[in-house]
């Protein structure tokens, strides 16, 4: 194989967080009084950083956002609520490329103490050799988070991989001219993932841990 750095999305590819995304964002939305958004509109901006994601949904109300997330992140953070669970064959999947020895990361549009309490949570921290969240750099569509990562494992375009749910996902792959894999068991539909041009889609991770497995 040809890749030497597997780079994952997390929501909607590593975890079945959706419910948990939407439960939360309606909820600070009512605190917060907001017009209501369907659950279609909030599951469309999953993968987005937050300044991104409520732009889509709420373009004339940037003077709130920082007032939003902080809402958000009550209901999200909640030591109390349900954590949300992983999809099948993710860990033995981390497993098997730590096992063949590719560099493994986390490029999300979650804020990093989203991030830190799901691998905290999932106590899959140590499989990953660097994570970038959507705070620390540019959102996705653009390509700084995986440049970012590529830089701090010293792998080229060519010889990386970004695997996700959604088309910010794979687009942020090729604005960084990647290869990408698309995961459809997440938010975007199998018809917006192959616009991208990814170079498969698997419709799930268990699928995926096949492909990696036969290629050894």
């Amino acid at each position: 194989m040809k890749y030497k750095l597997f780079v994952f999305d997390w929501d909607g590819t590593l975890m079945d967080s959706e419910a948990k995304i939407v439960s939360c964002m309606q909820a600070a939305i009512r605190d917060m009084q907001f017009e209501s958004r369907s659950e279609e509109q909030i599951r469309n901006i999953i993968g987005l950083g937050f300044k991104e994601a409520l732009t889509m949904l709420y373009p004339d109300k940037e003077a709130w956002y920082d007032e939003f997330v902080k809402q958000y992140r009550v209901y999200f953070l909640d030591d109390n609520s349900e954590a949300s669970p992983l999809f099948s064959h993710v860990e033995l999947l981390l497993e098997l490329l730590n096992e063949k020895s590719y560099f493994v990361a986390v490029a999300t549009g979650k804020g990093r103490q989203g991030l830190d309490k799901v691998l905290k949570e999932t106590s899959l921290e140590s499989y990953f050799h660097v994570t970038r969240c959507a705070d620390e750099t540019f959102s996705k569509p653009n390509p700084q988070m995986l440049n970012e990562i590529m830089d701090f494992v010293g792998v080229e375009a060519n010889e990386t991989i970004m695997i996700g749910d959604t088309e910010y996902d794979l687009k942020m792959a090729r604005n960084a001219g990647c290869d990408s894999i698309g995961i459809a068991h997440g938010v975007h539909e199998t018809s917006r993932l192959q616009m991208c041009e990814p170079i498969k889609i698997y419709p799930d991770i268990k699928a995926l841990y096949h492909w990696v497995d036969n290629q050894h």
